[in-house]
């Protein structure tokens, strides 16, 4: 498995499932292995408490050994703190980490300047990672350009994410149809 992987894709491309499948066949290796998955949704609603407890069942199902923390807004401080050799960190997802950076349930909008902070941060800890790190993430770019300036600003911030991201990991993949794609992989 590579140092750092990022694991992008569209909505139900299969993506969470890539990487907690990659935790399974990391925790059936040597004895002494563990991981840990950074959850980064919050509940902000009835839809999204059950989208959430849906998402605990079936990995529970599929990753027993799976521990599970949340860090909604702290996530490179999250990452530093479990990244271990024997630990396989999987987070999941930048995008849902980066909405409530940028668009808080409660408050105002941010400006583009906290997520640039907070990517600089991440890419750090990145770096700096003990062990194996799988982080997921939305690729939204590849549509229509959307109405509203709020929300092309977002896509704009999560592209300039993925490409951050991106250049600090040793592989990435591009899912569709629950098919990995190899977009970049080590020499």
């Amino acid at each position: 498995m590579p140092e750092r992987l990022l694991i992008l894709g569209g909505q139900k491309s299969g993506k969470s499932r890539h990487a907690e499948l990659l935790a399974r066949d990391w925790l059936a290796g040597p004895a002494g292995r563990r991981a840990v998955l950074i959850a980064t949704a919050q509940p902000w609603d009835e839809e999204m408490r059950e989208r959430i407890a849906r998402h605990q069942r079936d990995r529970a199902e599929r990753v027993p050994g799976l521990a599970t923390l949340e860090a909604p807004i702290a996530l490179a401080a999250a990452v530093a703190s479990h990244s271990a050799p024997d630990t396989l960190v999987v987070v999941d997802c930048l995008t849902l980490w980066l909405t409530n950076l940028l668009m808080p349930a409660q408050g105002a909008p941010a400006e583009a300047a906290v997520a640039t902070d907070a990517a600089m941060r991440l890419r750090s800890a990145l770096q700096d990672a003990r062990g194996p790190v799988v982080l997921v993430g939305n690729e939204i770019g590849l549509g229509v350009i959307p109405m509203g300036r709020e929300v092309r600003a977002f896509v704009d911030a999560l592209g300039q994410l993925n490409q951050q991201v991106a250049a600090a990991c040793d592989r990435v993949v591009l899912m569709a149809a629950g098919l990995p794609l190899t977009l970049k992989a080590p020499p």
